[in-house]
């Protein structure tokens, strides 16, 4: 879907830059941002946005959404790997996503070869809607690696050469582990899932099992691969110091989703960026009891954003931060775009600025709601 840009203009925008908001013009030249000025003076031919945000286009890295397009219904695939991606890929492009790290599961974690089919799928479905130029976006891999899977390292090693995998996270869902560190919380949410208790019992055992065995010894491997390969890790659900410290040794850029105050800051004391869900930020706090993304943004201990299960949620969320816990704008920007590309290396975008590709959205605010009225990828509209 992208051809050769043309020269572009907007005008009478409210550009947010990585530093400042103002009204001006923005000049597009072959895809890439030619110059950025102040002033609210006309171009003949410019696209006038009418005093509206011109942001840089959004950078998702960690975003369930495409396995949820293979599976809308639990147990129940769609029977186009293809469609899947094509309806994932126009459901992010409308929340002003124009970089999407999607994230897939490596491991079966008791699913029964469903993993395995959505992870095979999947990336076969991306590279045929890349052939065929289908994509409205820029698509990239981020393979979540559960290592505590018996199966994990014979399925990821077929990938992890692949020239689409911009990051590799390290993840135990296991109880007693991290997210599941409260086995009390662990029931409760599959219960309401239906399962029995007998069910519940059972996977507490294997999972503690499957700890015991496999989570180290796959780390070890899977991080070694990564680093081997220059591939950027991220650190999966930290609660506690010590995971933090084996993340900064193993070298990993960000912690994914810490589930305490203490284990953010220790991911900040060490470089690490810190990365939490919009759907945080939006529902007021998290879903399973953790830190809150609010409290680690008053605490000034939050990078980034991600959409995680929402894709409209990254742009409300650096809104809401900007308008509740008055960040500025710029600053709650850059969490949903120059500081993710910085993260895992794509310099090349992420904010408005010359020399930069040209992947803009315009936002209006619609009672206080941030709304994405119209999206560039490279110059040329997409939405």
């Amino acid at each position: 879907m992208i051809g050769n840009a043309p020269e572009t203009a907007f005008t009478n925008a409210r550009i947010v830059t990585r530093d400042a908001v103002f009204t001006g013009r923005v000049v597009v030249r072959d895809g890439i941002i030619a110059a950025v000025d102040a002033g609210a003076d006309g171009l003949p031919g410019a696209l006038d946005l009418d005093g509206d945000h011109l942001l840089p286009g959004l950078i998702e890295l960690h975003t369930d959404n495409l396995e949820r397009h293979f599976e809308p219904r639990p147990n129940v695939l769609w029977p186009s790997p293809l469609a899947a991606v094509l309806g994932h890929d126009a459901q992010v492009a409308a929340a002003g996503i124009t970089t999407v790290l999607d994230a897939v599961c490596v491991g079966e974690y008791r699913d029964g070869g469903k993993r395995r089919y959505i992870l095979n799928e999947s990336i076969a479905a991306i590279k045929q809607a890349l052939r065929e130029d289908l994509l409205r976006i820029d698509h990239l891999l981020h393979l979540r690696c559960e290592v505590a899977d018996p199966l994990v390292v014979e399925m990821f090693e077929p990938y992890s050469t692949e020239s689409m995998v911009q990051l590799v996270s390290i993840m135990d869902h296991t109880p007693g582990q991290r997210q599941w560190r409260d086995l009390a919380v662990f029931r409760r949410f599959y219960r309401g899932e239906g399962r029995s208790d007998a069910d519940i019992d059972a996977m507490v055992a294997q999972g503690e099992d499957y700890q015991a065995r496999y989570a180290l010894k796959h780390r070890v491997e899977i991080v070694k691969r990564c680093r081997d390969r220059g591939i950027p890790l991220a650190s999966h659900d930290d609660e506690t110091e010590d995971q933090v410290r084996e993340a900064a040794a193993d070298g990993m850029v960000m912690s994914e989703f810490p589930t305490t105050m203490a284990a953010a800051a220790h991911a900040r004391h060490h470089g690490l960026g810190v990365i939490m869900g919009a759907p945080n930020v939006v529902r007021g706090g998290s879903h399973s009891g953790n830190v809150s993304a609010g409290e680690l943004a008053r605490a000034d201990l939050l990078d980034c954003l991600s959409s995680d299960y929402v894709p409209v949620s990254l742009l409300h969320a650096a809104f809401l931060l900007h308008d509740t816990l008055h960040l500025p704008l710029p600053e709650a920007v850059a969490k949903i775009s120059a500081n993710p590309a910085r993260l895992v290396g794509l310099d090349d975008r992420g904010e408005i600025a010359p020399g930069r590709r040209a992947d803009l959205i315009r936002v209006r605010k619609s009672h206080g709601q941030p709304v994405v009225t119209a999206v560039w990828r490279q110059g040329v509209r997409v939405v």
